[in-house]
């Protein structure tokens, strides 16, 4: 009996180490993910940087719920929506970066998910 007691804590510990904590999504928080991706997004540089990848990349796992995305997508807008931004460039970024994020980003896209 004890050993089966042992056994389902262990299994239950396991399982609380396993969840990762969710991070609040802030726009202040994401500019500076995307900023490392700015030479290409202004269009100095056509090449983008592993470290802007590797942000991109961060980005999509901090969408786990709808709000979530929802809340990204505004942030990401209004990044678009600035900074002499070009659409094109913001637009192909995640698929040049090789993800697919759940909406496009634009200066006009919906948030509303």
């Amino acid at each position: 009996m004890k050993g089966v007691m042992i056994i389902g804590l262990l299994v239950m510990l396991s399982m609380v180490l396993m969840v990762k904590p969710i991070e609040a999504i802030t726009c202040p928080g994401v500019g500076p993910m995307v900023r490392s991706c700015m030479n290409y997004l202004v269009g100095i540089t056509d090449n983008l940087s592993r470290i802007c990848c590797g942000r991109m990349w961060k980005i999509k796992t901090m969408m786990v719920t709808t709000d979530d995305k929802r809340q990204m997508c505004n942030c990401l807008k209004r990044t678009a929506s600035g900074q002499k931004i070009k659409e094109a460039a913001i637009a192909a970024l995640p698929a040049r970066c090789g993800l697919l994020l759940p909406f496009t980003i634009s200066k006009n896209m919906n948030c509303d998910m």
